[in-house]
């Protein structure tokens, strides 16, 4: 499987890795892992982050097959220090991803729809809604969790230290 040649049956897929930070040690690591995912060799255009000193930030846009974004985040399982997100658009027979990791939360995996918002499925919902009762600060609670609004807050300042950086792309889509 390569990054450009769907598999047969399979929906052709794209989306964006950002990695918010990682330790400058770890930069060639998630390239490999990048790499292995989408069939091909990797390389990022690395650039310092100014928001965490001695650490590195990059940005990579990729396609594939539907399901590269999750391959994507268990490829870097384990590497607990770095802090990324990855999206997956949605196509016309799946739904749209987003995974956030951070070393304090771990990981958090929401759908998204066709504009990018996440999608709180119907089980989600009702559990939230059974866990808080008639209690309105606990539901409340609730949805926060499931927007994963506490990883969006902690990578806020990061997402913003790379608002000048260039990306390049390093692929062409024929849609």
């Amino acid at each position: 499987m390569t990054a450009t040649t769907a598999q047969p049956g399979v929906a052709k897929a794209r989306g964006v890795l950002f990695v918010h930070s990682s330790p400058r040690a770890l930069c060639p690591h998630l390239e490999w892992a990048a790499g292995r995912v989408l069939g091909r060799a990797v390389n990022f255009d690395w650039a310092p982050q100014p928001v965490q000193r001695g650490s590195m930030r990059a940005e990579f846009y990729w396609e594939g097959d539907t399901g590269t974004a999750a391959a994507l985040a268990s490829a870097f399982r384990g590497w607990d220090e770095v802090r990324y997100e990855i999206t997956q658009d949605p196509t016309a027979s799946s739904d749209g991803a987003r995974y956030l990791h951070t070393p304090s939360l771990g990981i958090h995996y929401a759908q998204t729809d066709t504009a990018g918002n996440i999608v709180i499925p119907e089980d989600r919902m009702r559990y939230a809604m059974e866990l808080a009762g008639s209690d309105v600060l606990a539901l409340h609670r609730e949805l926060h969790a499931a927007l994963g609004q506490a990883w969006d807050d902690e990578l806020e300042a990061f997402r913003h230290a790379s608002d000048d950086n260039p990306v390049i792309w390093l692929h062409s889509f024929a849609g």
